[in-house]
Formats: C-alpha cells, sequence, structure tokens
C-alpha cells in the first residue's frame, strides 16, 4: 500500500470571515518543494473562523481525492484536527452537545470529519508552523508551500 502525503493549511481575515484553504497531496517518493510549489490547490471560504476554516480545507482536500487504497498521513498545524479523534466518543456520545445541551460550533463539520475519515485510511500528524527556514525537515519544508499559498491567496484577495 502507497503513502500518500496531505498537506492542509488555511488563512483567513477575521474581519471580513473570508479564508483561503490550501492543500497539497504527494506521493512519499516525491518529495521536491520547488516541483511541488504548482501543485498547491487553493480554495476560497467565506463565512468562516480559522478553526472552522482549517475542517472546511482539510474535507475539501480529501474530497478532492476518491476513496483509494493509499494510506494518507494528514500533516496540519490544526491542533483542534489533529485532537479530535481523541474527543470523537464523548462528542458523538453527547451528539455534539455542550454541558449546556447546545449544539456546539462546528458541530456541522465534525460530523462530516468523522464521516470521511471512516472512509479513508488516515494518521494524522501536527507540525510546527511558523518555523525559521535553517530548522525544517523535508515535511516541514512541504507545509510551508500550504502554508504561505494560503497566505498569499488571502493577501491577493485583501486587494
Amino acid at each position: 500500500m502507497k503513502e500518500l502525503l496531505l498537506f492542509t493549511d488555511g488563512s483567513v481575515n477575521t474581519k471580513t470571515k473570508i479564508g483561503i484553504g490550501a492543500c497539497l497531496a504527494v506521493e512519499n517518493s516525491e518529495i521536491s518543494s520547488e516541483k511541488l510549489k504548482k501543485e498547491v490547490k487553493i480554495k476560497q471560504f467565506e463565512n468562516t473562523s480559522s478553526t472552522r476554516l482549517e475542517l472546511e480545507t482539510l474535507l475539501w482536500a480529501l474530497g478532492e481525492m476518491a476513496s483509494s487504497e493509499n494510506a494518507i498521513i494528514v500533516y496540519t498545524d490544526s491542533q483542534n484536527i489533529t485532537g479530535l479523534l481523541r474527543r470523537r466518543e464523548r462528542l458523538e456520545k453527547n451528539d455534539f452537545r455542550s454541558k449546556n445541551n447546545r449544539l456546539m460550533n462546528n458541530h456541522d463539520l465534525y460530523r462530516e470529519f468523522f464521516r470521511v475519515i471512516d472512509e479513508f485510511e488516515c494518521e494524522f500528524v501536527k507540525v510546527t508552523g511558523h518555523q525559521p527556514t535553517r530548522g525544517k525537515d523535508k515535511i516541514h519544508r512541504l507545509f510551508t508551500l500550504v502554508d504561505r499559498a494560503s497566505r498569499k491567496a488571502l493577501r491577493k484577495y485583501r486587494g
């Protein structure tokens, strides 16, 4: 079984609630960041927040891939995403409701997240974003491609 590496990140303007998500999917063997810079995909999301955007971007990126026989390793700097699997049982048991019995923010995306990842063989890896270049390994250099693409696209959107 081949491994597919999926890098996702997003950048949001909190005033306009416009966000740009970026993703890059590569086979483990093709790690050359200069060539892959052109392969980064971006998408605009509206009425979003940073937490919501990270989930929307991941779901969009996984939706771009047909269910495959590849194992997918998802690299993200989103603590929310990497922590969702640990929280799954409690979230589903409480029907995505808070202690006050109110539906949680982003409950719709949490439900969709669990539905979608059940279709894929996914592993989630938390990466540290915004590191100095000299301290980056290959994985962090690839993550930087989606980080920069989302921030650059958001700056262009702002005009």
